[in-house]
């Protein structure tokens, strides 16, 4: 059986009074286990086609450049050899802890797309092809900077840029990512709390109409502007969110996962999942498995 403490929780390098902690690394293959730590971090791979990239529920094969900021300490991640043959692979891994908060340094007013870039990223956040050229050359050149100070205002200088980059994905869903739920408007978080306490059950239009005091083709577009996708894909994902996490840290039966998570019919969660997923959820819970060991 799965569950969280098989997942390796590391301690890096970085302590409290250090600003960064970088490492550059040439390799040919890919040995770390999945992991978490309290850090947060920005991690580029160049050359390793084939690698597989696991954030959370959010299972990919990356090309040449992969980008990834993750600031949640309890999502798990890895990257995994994989398909990958190339024997000139670089991995830099940058490990900070500016935090958030409301006194934080990030929260004063120059720095507002970074500070939502960083809470954007506590479900992974992975960078277009676009912004890895933007910032590549800050990237490749940061751990030979030999002044300390100029290294951290390279550093802010790429989360800056990356901050403003309109084209990024957030990888693990948020039931998977165990967040709550941010919105401008009272009335989709109304319905997204509603929604997440009752995603077993069937969800029907009216009722989520009803909550937002709004006509159900009024509050299907209301919801649609407000969130960037339909109710129904929204649902779902929650439920997927809240599946792949049982397959991972349960042994529930996968007939049993599907109904816990709304789905009465086994041929109809298959199919959806494996449509988001890109695989089964037997061969996710698999897959996953093979990147845990127990610590």
């Amino acid at each position: 059986m799965a569950n969280e403490s098989q997942i390796m929780h590391e301690i890096t390098p970085l302590m409290s009074r250090d600003a960064l902690y970088i490492a550059d690394r040439r390799k040919s293959e890919f040995t770390y286990p999945i992991h978490n730590h309290e850090v947060f971090e920005l991690n580029f791979v160049e050359h390793a086609s084939g690698v597989r990239r696991i954030v959370g529920d959010s299972c990919e094969i990356i090309g040449d450049y992969d980008l990834v900021l993750i600031t949640s300490p309890k999502l798990e991640h890895v990257w995994e050899q994989h398909q990958c043959t190339s024997q000139e692979v670089r991995e830099i891994t940058i490990q900070f802890n500016f935090g958030t908060d409301d006194n934080d340094f990030f929260a004063k007013n120059p720095f507002v797309s970074i500070s939502d870039m960083i809470k954007e990223a506590r479900k992974g956040l992975c960078f277009p092809l676009e912004a890895i050229l933007k910032v590549y050359h800050e990237l490749d050149t940061l751990s030979q900077e030999q002044d300390n100070f100029r290294m951290v205002m390279r550093f802010l200088n790429i989360l800056h840029q990356l901050s403003l980059c309109k084209n990024t994905r957030t990888l693990a869903t948020t039931s998977y990512a165990k967040m709550d739920v941010e919105d401008d408007s009272k009335r989709v978080l109304k319905v997204k709390k509603y929604i997440s306490e009752n995603y077993q059950d069937e969800l029907k239009l009216e009722i989520l109409a009803d909550i937002a005091n709004m006509s159900k083709s009024a509050f299907s577009r209301f919801f649609k502007l407000h969130t960037g996708r339909t109710l129904s894909d929204y649902i779902i994902d929650i439920r997927m969110g809240f599946a792949t996490r049982r397959l991972v840290d349960t042994a529930d039966s996968i007939a049993n996962i599907s109904f816990q998570c709304g789905y009465n019919n086994l041929s109809n969660f298959n199919r959806i999942f494996k449509k988001k997923k890109g695989c089964s959820p037997s061969e996710f819970r698999e897959n996953y498995h093979k990147v845990r060991r127990i610590i």
